[in-house]
C-alpha cells in the first residue's frame, strides 16, 4: 500500500483539548514538546480521526522532510506509537498503521462499559455541585458541536466529557486501568461516532445520563453508561469495518 502524507499542522491540531489529550496518552511531556512528540502527536491524530487507515504505510524520509527533521525523532516517534498499538514496524517494511480485528474491538468495549459503570456509580456517589456544574457546560460543548455536524469537535468534547468523569470519580487506579487502553480506544470511538446519524441520539443520551448524575441515580446512570458505550460498538459493527485487509 502507498504511504500517505501527513500534515505537520492539520487544520486544528492546535485545539487545546486534542494536544493536550494525545501528550498525555502517549506519556510525553506537554511543556516544551519535542520534534519527535509533534510527529508522534500529528500522526496520532491522522490515525484517530480517519485520515490514515489500517494497513497504510507511514514513509520515515517523508516524515522527516514534512517536520524539517532528521529521521531520529521521526524513529522515537514511530516507536512510541508502535508501543502503544498504533503502529506496527517489521524488517525490511515500511512502518504501517496497525490493523485491529473486530473481535479485538468487541473485547475493548465490553471492558470498556464495564469500567464506565463503575465511574458512573462513583460520580452519582461523590460528585459536587461544582462537578456536576462541569459536566453541564460539556454537555453544552456536546449540543454545539452536534447542531453544527462537526464530527472531530464532538468527539474531542466528548473525550473531555468522559476524562471528567473520570476525574470526579476520584479513583486513581481506576484511571490508571482506563488509561492502559490507550490511544486504539481513541481510534475506535471516533470511527464510531463518525458513522451517519451518531451526534443526535449520541447527544441525548449523554443528557439522559447528566440527568440521573444530577438525580444521583446510581444505578440508572451506571445503566445508561453500559448502553452508549456498546451503542459505539453497535455503529462500528453497522459500518461494516472489520480491520482485516480488504
Amino acid at each position: 500500500m502507498s504511504a500517505v502524507p501527513i500534515r505537520p499542522a492539520y487544520p486544528t491540531i492546535g485545539d487545546t483539548a486534542r494536544r493536550h489529550e494525545l501528550t498525555r496518552m502517549l506519556n510525553r511531556g506537554i511543556a516544551g514538546a519535542s520534534i519527535a512528540d509533534e510527529i508522534a502527536v500529528a500522526v496520532a491524530a491522522e490515525i484517530i480521526e480517519g485520515r490514515l487507515s489500517p494497513g497504510d504505510d507511514l514513509n520515515s524520509v517523508e516524515l522527516a522532510r514534512t517536520f524539517n527533521s532528521s529521521r531520529t525523532p521521526v524513529r522515537e516517534a514511530l516507536l512510541v506509537l508502535e508501543r502503544e498499538g498504533f503502529v506496527q514496524i517489521t524488517a525490511r517494511r515500511r512502518p504501517r498503521v496497525a490493523r485491529l480485528l473486530l473481535s479485538e474491538v468487541r473485547e475493548l468495549y465490553n471492558l470498556r462499559a464495564e469500567l464506565y459503570a463503575v465511574v458512573s456509580h462513583s460520580v452519582c456517589r461523590v460528585a459536587t455541585p461544582e462537578d456536576l456544574e462541569l459536566l453541564r457546560g460539556h454537555q453544552g460543548a456536546l449540543e454545539a458541536a452536534a447542531a453544527e455536524d462537526d464530527v472531530d469537535r464532538y468527539f474531542w468534547v466528548n473525550v473531555q466529557y468522559r476524562n471528567t468523569e473520570a476525574a470526579i470519580a476520584r479513583d486513581a487506579t481506576l484511571r490508571r486501568v482506563l488509561d492502559t487502553l490507550g490511544l486504539r480506544a481513541l481510534q475506535l470511538r471516533h470511527l464510531s461516532l463518525s458513522q451517519p446519524g451518531r451526534l443526535g441520539p449520541s447527544v441525548e443520551d449523554h443528557a439522559r445520563l447528566l440527568r440521573a448524575y444530577e438525580d444521583r441515580d446510581a444505578d440508572l446512570a451506571s445503566a445508561l453508561t453500559q448502553s452508549l458505550v456498546r451503542g459505539g460498538f453497535a455503529a462500528i459493527e453497522r459500518s461494516g469495518w472489520t480491520g482485516e485487509e480488504p
